[in-house]
């Protein structure tokens, strides 16, 4: 009996690659993204199984190629433009800007922010439309009372402006503050919502 048929064969690096090359080229996207159109600019919208992980605007946040760019390093660089898969996100913002909608429901993917940002965040998911809150109430519902301007830097960065509303957070006092997409975007959201006339 020979044990020749019980070998594994060399290893070939030139074929380990081209397996690594047929598998990539073949294995589901991680990430999904599409281009959607808004009545306050472009919109770039990621998907991950979990959920919504990015909604960018595509002027101010540097261009599509930019938010993919920010995507592999973040989530993962297997990419796929995919726009099918993110026509719930698609639908959704469409209802809301057209005045049908006051709550969205798709799964949101938090997964790219942590710690005190991510308790913002949710703080912030949770005020209602057509209502507005302050820095100084969205850090105290982070668990951090006196945390205003790091509670203002964690909205600066929010991966997912309209959807997670932080053009409904104003300053104290009732002044604007700043916002991801420019102050003109808050205004028209927060227009879209009637709190400003």
């Amino acid at each position: 009996m020979t044990t020749d048929r019980l070998s594994p064969p060399p290893y070939d690096p030139a074929a380990a690659a081209a397996a690594a090359a047929r598998f990539a080229a073949t294995a589901p996207a991680d990430v999904a993204y599409a281009v959607v159109e808004s009545p306050v600019g472009t919109l770039v919208a990621a998907r991950t199984p979990r959920g919504l992980a990015r909604l960018a605007y595509e002027d101010f946040d540097g261009g599509v190629d930019a938010v993919l760019e920010e995507l592999a390093a973040h989530l993962s660089p297997r990419i796929l433009e995919a726009p099918a898969r993110l026509d719930p996100v698609r639908r959704e913002l469409q209802e809301y800007f057209e005045g049908r909608r006051t709550a969205f429901d798709v799964p949101i993917d938090w997964t790219v922010v942590a710690g005190f940002t991510r308790r913002v965040l949710r703080a912030t998911a949770a005020i209602p439309f057509g209502e507005v809150s302050t820095y100084a109430k969205v850090a105290a519902g982070a668990g951090s009372p006196r945390g205003s301007r790091a509670t203002g830097n964690a909205l600066g960065s929010n991966p997912i402006p309209i959807i997670v509303p932080c053009h409904r957070v104003l300053r104290t006092g009732g002044a604007l503050g700043g916002y991801t997409g420019g102050v003109h975007r808050k205004e028209a959201l927060l227009r879209i919502e009637g709190v400003l006339l």
